[in-house]
């Protein structure tokens, strides 16, 4: 099964944006955009403490969940409107391994899209603020990048299957997504208006709490969120109910 996770995989990468054959100039230079602004300009903008701020965690957590989620919402109701989902479901693949193999895209999507740009980035940064010597990531937010762009690569591809799995066209996906992203932020949205009664409890236990602590805390609720998604795919992928709608 695995050869067959990875010959979807494959098959669903060349079929990403920026890969299709079709509008491929028009690709292209949506990519040289999207790596500009975040390679180039926003590493100029932050300095040196691109890479020196644990901070900035939160920003490649952002970056891989919005490339993802909006890419894999295509997964398969862009095969239905393409009208080549038949074909795929036609096929001798079992269904665990098209739907990992979606969901596999979705993650190696993530990752090379995210590292390209932390390497464009880093490039920019010592050219403009490397005079004292290179500058890179302390060891520890270089694993903990990697460890949040993989996770958060995770989440959003198996939220994005599993949208694309229940909607009936591309903009439905998209839409039903949109959705999704909102709520997950209502919570960044409320905190800023919480009275300073209820915030000073809580900045004080952040502050006296290690931050690599918080960090683990925050990647374990991740990994359940991405195990919880996965098992909701499975139980919602049917080939006989997706061939009849």
């Amino acid at each position: 099964m695995i050869a067959d996770i990875f010959t979807v995989a494959v098959k669903e990468i060349k079929e990403l944006p920026y890969l299709r054959r079709d509008k491929s100039r028009t690709n292209l230079f949506t990519l040289i955009i999207f790596i500009g602004v975040f390679g180039i300009f926003l590493p100029l903008q932050t300095g040196k403490e691109w890479v020196t701020s644990p901070i900035s965690l939160l920003y490649w957590a952002w970056l891989p969940f919005m490339l993802v989620g909006t890419t894999m919402v295509d997964a398969f109701a862009g095969e239905r409107e393409r009208h080549t989902l038949e074909t795929l479901l036609a096929s001798r693949l079992s269904d665990r391994a098209i739907l990992f193999g979606k969901i596999l895209a979705g993650v190696v999507y993530g990752l090379a899209m995210t590292f390209t740009c932390i390497f464009v980035g880093l490039v920019t940064v010592n050219v403009a603020f490397g005079r004292d010597g290179f500058l890179f990531f302390p060891a520890a937010n270089a694993l903990g990048i990697l460890a949040v762009v993989l996770l958060i690569s995770t989440l959003a591809s198996g939220l994005g299957v599993l949208v694309s799995l229940r909607a009936g066209s591309v903009r439905q996906a998209q839409q039903t997504f949109t959705i999704a992203y909102f709520v997950l932020l209502i919570p960044l949205m409320i905190i800023p208006m919480l009275p300073a009664t209820v915030m000073q409890p809580v900045l004080q236990f952040l502050m006296q709490t290690d931050f690599t602590t918080i960090t683990i805390g925050a990647g374990l609720i991740v990994i359940l969120l991405d195990v919880a998604l996965i098992m909701a795919a499975m139980a919602r992928f049917k080939r006989a109910r997706l061939i009849l709608d």
